[in-house]
């Protein structure tokens, strides 16, 4: 999401659009012709597009959305068309995207806090307040720590990834308790974690410090394979549908010792 808004930001920002084109029922008319787009920014899993007049673009992209920018003169393969949601067109040609996006919706800027009111603090943006974020990550002690983690309420942007790499760096089991576990020196992690991955040329979504393909993580998706540290095969558990409580999993039962899910 953060990457989505820096690649918004290079590509529209202070710039004027000359067309607008909403193909969703609720905004089908809207016309942002004229507006200056003044920039994105991020909290969690949400976008803001702000233009001015304090009218704001935002958007989610759960799992399938994506945002792209396209230069003066290009324009977007046949094949994407019917995946186009928003086409934003600026005065200098230049065309923002929103593909296959779930959440498309126009709202006054001074509202957008009662979108993310319910979210934790954010280790990416600069009201980033550590305290928060154990505090809330503390408030359910008996909750299981992946599932905690995940909760956008605890900490915004983690996604499933992140935590399970975050849980087998910390060498703890996805199912032991909030309170068993240091959370200052979680979040913490998670912060550094995700910084790291923004700030660090070429690292994306790599933890294990090797971007090789198949060599970039310690768990995530490498269900029966070797441990990268004791050669313990990896397990893995399914996503449960429905279950929040329950996503898709992976763990070295040997480096992260604790609670199992068949006794969680």
């Amino acid at each position: 999401m953060w990457r989505a808004a820096r690649r918004l930001d290079r590509g529209l920002a202070g710039r004027t659009l000359a067309r607008s084109d909403f193909r969703v029922p609720q905004h089908a008319t809207a016309d942002l012709s004229g507006r200056t787009v003044l920039g994105t920014v991020t909290h969690g899993k949400h976008l803001f597009t702000r233009l001015d007049g304090d009218i704001t673009l935002h958007t989610h992209l759960r799992m399938d959305g994506e945002w792209t920018v396209l230069g003066p003169g290009r324009r977007p393969p046949r094949r994407l068309v019917t995946d186009i949601r928003v086409e934003l067109l600026t005065t200098d040609d230049r065309r923002g995207l929103a593909l296959r996006m779930p959440v498309v919706e126009l709202v006054r800027t001074p509202d957008e806090v009662r979108l993310t009111s319910h979210l934790g603090p954010d280790p990416l943006r600069d009201d980033w307040d550590p305290a928060e974020a154990v505090r809330r990550l503390s408030a359910r002690p008996d909750r299981p720590l992946a599932a905690a983690l995940l909760d956008q309420r605890t900490m915004a942007g983690l996604g499933n990834l992140w935590v399970n790499e975050l849980l087998f760096v910390r060498g703890h089991s996805p199912w032991t308790h909030a309170r068993d576990v240091d959370g200052p020196a979680i979040v913490t992690l998670a912060r550094r974690m995700l910084r790291q991955s923004i700030t660090v040329r070429g690292n994306g979504q790599v933890t294990t410090g090797n971007p090789r393909p198949g060599e970039e993580h310690w768990v995530y998706g490498r269900s029966g394979q070797p441990c990268r540290r004791c050669r313990t095969p990896i397990r893995h558990v399914p996503e449960i549908p429905g279950d929040p409580e329950r996503r898709a999993t992976w763990w070295c039962p040997h480096c992260q010792p604790g609670p199992s899910p068949e006794g969680r």
